[in-house]
C-alpha cells in the first residue's frame, strides 16, 4: 500500500456499476489501486467500464452482469469476484430504484421493484460478502439517502426503502464491528444522474453542473469510506449546500 494508491492490491464489488455513482465510485476505487468487479445489469456498459479502469488505472476489472433482485445471481457474483481476486476486502451496495410517485396512484409492480432492488438486493450481497469482508476486515458500503433521514411527502416509498437501508447497515455496524468490518452509511442529496427519470428529465439533465452534487463527489466520500483501515466512518452524509434551507 502507498499513500498515493492506498487500496493497491484490495478487491471490490460495486453495484449499479454501469452508470452514475456507481461507475464513479469504480474509477474512484480503481485510481487508489483497487481491483474492481462491476455488477449491474447492462453488459456492454460493464465491459466499457472495465476496458477503461484496465487502460487507464492498471488496475484488474471484472464485468459481471447482475440482477441483485436475483440472490443466487448475487451469490454469483461474490464467488466470481473472490475467485478471480483470491479476496474481497470492499463492498459498495449502490444498487437502487425510484419508481410510481405517491402512494394512492403507485402500482404494485412499482412498489415490488423497489423493495426488491433497494431492500432485498442490499440483504442478498451484504449476507453474501460478509463472511469475505470478515476475513479480510474489509469494509462494507450503503449508498442510502437524505429521503432515508428525513420525513419526505414525495415518493414515500423510495423515501422507506432508503430508511430501511439506513437502518440496516447502522444494526449492521452493530453486530459485526467487533469482528472488524467497517460499516459506513453515504448519504446524498440530489445526484447529477440517470436517476429522477421515472418522474421526468433525469436529474443529469433537470439540473445544471454545479448546482447539485455530481457523481464523483459522492464517489469520493465512498473511496475515503474504503480507505479506513483499523477505524470506520460510520455514516457521511453528501449534499448540496442549499439543502437544509428547506427545512
Amino acid at each position: 500500500m502507498s499513500d498515493d494508491r492506498p487500496l493497491t492490491g484490495d478487491a471490490a464489488i460495486v453495484t449499479g456499476a454501469s452508470s452514475g455513482v456507481g461507475a464513479a465510485t469504480a474509477r474512484a476505487l480503481a485510481a487508489d489501486g483497487a481491483h474492481v468487479a462491476l455488477a449491474a445489469r447492462r453488459q456492454q456498459r460493464l465491459d466499457e467500464l472495465a476496458n477503461e479502469l484496465e487502460a487507464d488505472h492498471g488496475v484488474d476489472a471484472l464485468a459481471v452482469p447482475t440482477d441483485v433482485r436475483d440472490e443466487d445471481a448475487v451469490e454469483a457474483l461474490v464467488e466470481a469476484t473472490v475467485e478471480e481476486f483470491g479476496a474481497l476486502d470492499v463492498l459498495v451496495n449502490n444498487a437502487g430504484l425510484a419508481r410510481g410517485r405517491d402512494v394512492e396512484t403507485m402500482a404494485t409492480e412499482d412498489y415490488r421493484a423497489m423493495l426488491d432492488t433497494n431492500v432485498d438486493g442490499v440483504f442478498y450481497a451484504t449476507r453474501a460478502a460478509l463472511p469475505h469482508l470478515r476475513e479480510r476486515e474489509g469494509n462494507l458500503i450503503f449508498v442510502g439517502s437524505f429521503a432515508g433521514q428525513y420525513p419526505r411527502p414525495f415518493n414515500p416509498v423510495y423515501a422507506a426503502t432508503k430508511w430501511w437501508v439506513r437502518g440496516f447497515a447502522l444494526s449492521v455496524e452493530a453486530s459485526v464491528g467487533d469482528e472488524g468490518v467497517a460499516v459506513t452509511v453515504v448519504n446524498p442529496s440530489e445526484v447529477r444522474t440517470e436517476f429522477g427519470s421515472d418522474y421526468g428529465d433525469p436529474f443529469a439533465e433537470r439540473f445544471d453542473p454545479g448546482e447539485v452534487t455530481e457523481p464523483e463527489e459522492v464517489a469520493a466520500a465512498i473511496a475515503f469510506a474504503a480507505r479506513q483501515d483499523g477505524s470506520t466512518v460510520s455514516e457521511l452524509d453528501r449534499y448540496r449546500r442549499d439543502k437544509l434551507s428547506f427545512f
